[in-house]
């Protein structure tokens, strides 16, 4: 039985990592008693350690990676993500979602992560389920995410009854990454990388053409060497969000240019650089503040 295999990476944890991880897995086998288990799959940091976390509690045959294949998901992520399945010995299957044919997607509100996961988890019922014996459906919510107030996509988790593993064991971001280490995940320090939709601002329309300006910019500049960023979309303007630590460097001699020269290339006519750096949930987080107020 999975549970009674050695697993020599768990000394390698402190002991409330190691006493955090272990209760998880053994809600999992007791989730998840028989079949196989789908984990909602993005090849982020959350989701790779809730996939390898599964693996190591019910064995690779009893666990599916699905990852949502759309206009917002970008192609450098979505070969990351077959990558990390690859690492971690599951298998992956590709599920086509289609948020972007439902008008409250694209209209863009507060609450648009939660059409975009409903139509996820939709489909994974629709189409995965049946195919592939599965009994139970996860996702990598950590328990950083389940306080914040603009994570609508819960509601949809909610409403499907997906299973939230990392969250319901206490495992906060910082938590995710130590373990991810210790597993050796090739995303263990993975810059967090929400959807390309994530980038426009809310009640502005989102297109499969803004997504792919977006897209290519962003890849542009990940071959200049910047890692963590974002491209917000502001029309002919391009907010370029990065680290503080790299704002010289940008500005810089070295990179200047070729940034204006990326940027533009996918479409933008104007490039500006955000002094605030990356900001998470920098359209989302004012417009839920002000109707918690």
């Amino acid at each position: 039985m999975p549970e009674q295999v050695e697993r020599p990476w768990l000394r390698l944890l402190d002991d409330a990592d190691r006493d955090t991880v272990q209760d998880l897995m053994t809600a999992l086998r007791s989730a998840v008693p028989s079949g196989r288990v789908g984990v909602a799959f993005s090849g982020g940091v959350d989701s790779s350690v809730l996939l390898a976390l599964a693996t190591q509690a019910l064995g690779a045959a009893r666990v599916v990676a699905v990852l949502g294949v759309s206009p917002s998901l970008a192609s450098d992520e979505r070969a990351a993500a077959h990558d990390v399945a690859r690492v971690v010995g599951a298998p992956l299957v590709e599920v086509e979602t289609h948020e972007g044919d439902n008008p409250e997607y694209r209209r863009n509100g507060p609450d648009r992560c939660f059409f975009c996961k409903d139509e996820l988890f939709t489909r994974i019922g629709a189409d995965v389920v049946a195919a592939h014996g599965l009994t139970a459906v996860a996702y990598g919510e950590n328990a950083d995410d389940a306080r914040r107030p603009d994570r609508p996509g819960s509601r949809a988790a909610t409403a499907h009854r997906v299973l939230r593993p990392l969250a319901d064991a206490g495992l906060d971001k910082a938590a995710v990454r130590r373990v991810a280490h210790v597993l050796a995940l090739p995303s263990a320090d993975k810059p967090a990388a929400p959807c390309l939709a994530s980038r426009i601002p809310h009640f502005e329309e989102v297109t499969p053409e803004k997504l792919a300006q977006v897209e290519a910019a962003e890849a542009e500049l990940r071959r200049l060497g910047l890692g963590d960023l974002r491209v917000r979309h502001h029309g002919d303007v391009a907010r370029l969000e990065v680290p503080v630590r790299d704002l010289a460097a940008v500005v810089g001699d070295a990179l200047r240019e070729e940034v204006w020269r990326a940027v533009r290339s996918a479409g933008f006519r104007f490039v500006a650089l955000d002094l605030a750096g990356v900001q998470s949930g920098a359209f989302t987080l004012p417009l839920v503040g002000v109707r918690g107020a």
